[in-house]
């Protein structure tokens, strides 16, 4: 490293310096298949993805029947609208922990976070629409002297 006279100096060095963006390579198993953990809220999930028929079991049960409810299917179903990869990839997720809407968002961080592994080019769309950021919110502990997280026993002055 030469060292710097003067301010100028300092303006060519940082020009030919320019670092580099990090570049994101596939990662699979042994089976070709992309795996990755998605959290939210105390829910955890584990999905593997894989090209194929767009079949999706979570807990080895189909996904109409463990999602019963639309709005769940629809939420864990975006990271694959937002690629434009309907259908394209067999999904199998184990899921446990919280409730079926925590479970739907978790499931659908590690469906972005496995389609990234397997696709590192869709990182950015995926990115920008915030489905590889991890939602920090979670449940706020119950405090001493309070009948919940807040809540505090009725006030009586008599």
């Amino acid at each position: 490293m030469a060292t710097l006279q003067s301010l100028a100096d300092l303006g060519q060095n940082a020009q030919t310096a320019a670092p580099e963006a990090p570049k994101h390579v596939q990662k699979l198993d042994a089976q070709g298949r992309a795996y990755a953990t998605g959290k939210r809220k105390d829910a955890v999930a584990r999905v593997w993805i894989k090209p194929g028929s767009g079949k999706i079991l979570v807990n080895d049960r189909p996904v109409e029947v463990y999602f019963a409810r639309p709005v769940l299917r629809m939420i864990l179903a975006q990271p694959l609208q937002i690629a434009q990869r309907d259908g394209q990839y067999d999904i199998v997720v184990n899921v446990h922990g919280g409730g079926l809407s925590g479970q739907a968002g978790a499931v659908r961080h590690g469906v972005a976070k496995a389609l990234t592994y397997y696709e590192p080019e869709l990182r950015g769309p995926l990115k920008k629409e915030g489905f590889l950021t991890r939602d920090p919110r979670v449940v706020e502990r119950k405090k001493y002297g309070k009948k919940k997280a807040r809540r505090s026993f009725q006030f009586s002055k008599r």
